[in-house]
């Protein structure tokens, strides 16, 4: 994950405890995962941020759950956020890491995300935490809990 990240992963530090190869392993792919929700962000690619969810999937926003149960419902949510920040005027999203856990093939990961305008300015912060699970060597976003 990034140089950041406060990780609680118990004992060694890896992610089942399991040795070096698979807890580094699992920290690269999320990071790339994260980093590819970014760009999807960052370019205005709705397609590339739905990649990175496995399906169904859950978002929790304004206290209340919604679930995706397929990639069309997705997309179509996706779209409106993304509309919604393009109208807000942010043009960029940087993510700080402030938490990760992985056990197995599960991991929670919070963020602190900064959303910006053109100009540099701060329009948007919050914070969000992730619930991951890992399908064959890759991880995607199951569930999201804006705060």
């Amino acid at each position: 994950m990034s140089e950041n990240q406060q990780s609680d992963t118990p004992g060694n530090g890896h992610a089942n405890g399991s040795g070096p190869d698979n807890g580094s392993a699992a920290e690269e792919t999320i990071s790339q995962l994260f980093e590819d929700y970014q760009a999807g962000f960052n370019d205005f690619d709705a397609d590339r941020i739905c990649d990175c969810f496995t399906l169904p999937a859950t978002i929790w926003q304004h206290d209340k759950g919604h679930v995706f149960n397929d990639d069309e419902e997705l997309l179509e949510n996706i779209e409106a956020l993304l509309a919604a920040l393009d109208k807000e005027g942010v043009s960029h999203s940087e993510f700080q890491v402030l938490s990760s856990h992985i056990s197995g093939g599960s991991a929670m990961v919070t963020l602190d995300w900064q959303q910006e305008g053109s100009g540099g300015e701060t329009i948007i912060e919050f914070t969000c935490h992730y619930h991951l699970i890992q399908d064959g060597p890759d991880w995607a976003i199951a569930m999201i809990i804006n705060e």
